[in-house]
């Protein structure tokens, strides 16, 4: 049976964050000026986590990680086997952790409750044992139990894995993360005992190019890449101001303004990842996107699977059972972004070179808006 942590010290360095358990009110992603491909970004992996996850890289004080730590207060409930530690999904059993699968074979209706997708944070300064979880063998050995105490991949199944400055993580935990997103389970082995449980969770990292690259292997798990830079339009630099000040004076003030805003994108959220098994992509546009990613020189297939799922829960995201070529047009940068050949000294591409192949494969329309298509959420 996993142990609970004794006391707040043992996650204050990487806990889950939501509605239900943070009592620190957290500045609304609807509050959020600009960075429209971050947020954008950000919502698609809510809609499908299958997408891969997202990398944000830009300027320090973009509001990379504010927008991360908001997505909490934003996700809709889950449903979940009740008391479970890792939030077992009770409709798939092929995921269910050992407690879990034990409850089932003895009793078809287990109980269940709603509870908040967990948004668990990875600090830099992560022990291996702090993430993956540790075993007490000396209990194991004598007593005959697999004394286990879960780690920061057992709070994250289900939900959102955050990496601040990933471009900095330690090698090791990148190995283990890379296991972990590979398998959907986290497996933890000391002196011949070994204990597995469930860790199917959505990466989302950022941080700033200028102090380092990711590792390749790290790179490619991530199906969005996005690049924000510092906003020059003054209108909204003095609304970012405006809008920290009235924050930081009355946090409670500010996002009860924000209640109806909050909980009409909630409902976008909702409705779209029910719509979206009904979303169609015809082969007409697969084969543009196919065309892209080969004209692009873009290895393995990654590239259009990341498209065209992008580009179905943009569809289900505004509404819609058929996802479009302008679907296509505006997530084909940040999914292509970091998987094109380059130099080993040239940084990740701005999306120029993807703009000019989409100009040529796939046209604009003419009714083709890509910029400010968020508006509607704030």
């Amino acid at each position: 049976m996993p142990k609970k942590p004794k006391s707040k010290s043992a996650v204050k360095s990487g806990r889950a964050t939501n509605r239900s358990s943070s009592d620190r009110v957290v500045y609304p992603f609807t509050a959020i000026v600009g960075q429209e491909e971050m947020k954008l970004a950000l919502l698609l992996s809510v809609i499908d986590p299958h997408i891969g996850g997202v990398i944000i890289m830009g300027h320090r004080g973009t509001g990379k990680s504010t927008a991360v730590r908001s997505l909490a207060d934003l996700l809709p409930p889950i449903k979940k086997v009740k008391g479970c530690f890792f939030g077992c999904d009770p409709d798939r059993a092929n995921e269910l952790c050992q407690d879990c699968k034990q409850k089932f074979s003895h009793d078809d209706r287990v109980a269940t409750e709603r509870g908040a997708v967990p948004v668990v944070e990875l600090p830099l300064g992560a022990t291996e044992d702090r993430v993956c979880g540790t075993l007490d063998i000396e209990r194991a050995l004598v007593e005959g139990v697999k004394a286990f105490e879960p780690g920061l991949l057992a709070r994250a199944n289900r939900g959102f894995l955050y990496i601040d400055e990933v471009n900095l993580l330690d090698d090791h935990l990148v190995d283990v993360l890379l296991d972990a997103a590979a398998s959907g389970r986290n497996v933890v082995e000391r002196e011949g005992i070994s204990v597995s449980h469930p860790s199917r969770f959505v990466l989302v990292g950022s941080g700033n190019p200028e102090e380092g690259e990711l590792r390749p292997q790290l790179l490619d798990r991530f199906g969005l890449y996005t690049q924000i830079t510092t906003i020059t339009d003054l209108d909204q630099r003095v609304e970012i101001v405006e809008k920290r000040e009235r924050f930081d004076d009355d946090p409670v003030a500010f996002q009860s303004a924000l209640t109806s805003d909050q909980d009409q994108l909630r409902r976008r959220i909702t409705r779209g990842k029910k719509l979206l098994p009904r979303v169609e992509t015809d082969r007409a546009l697969l084969m543009q996107i196919a065309e892209l990613c080969v004209s692009l020189n873009v290895d393995g297939h990654r590239g259009e699977l990341t498209i065209a799922r992008a580009a179905r829960a943009l569809a289900a995201f505004e509404g819609r059972t058929k996802a479009t070529v302008d679907d296509a047009r505006r997530v084909a940068v940040m999914s292509l972004r970091h998987r094109l050949r380059r130099d080993p000294l040239e940084t990740v591409d701005s999306g120029a070179r993807i703009e000019q192949a989409l100009g040529e494969i796939i046209p604009k329309r003419a009714t083709t808006m890509t910029t400010g298509r968020l508006a509607a959420i704030r």
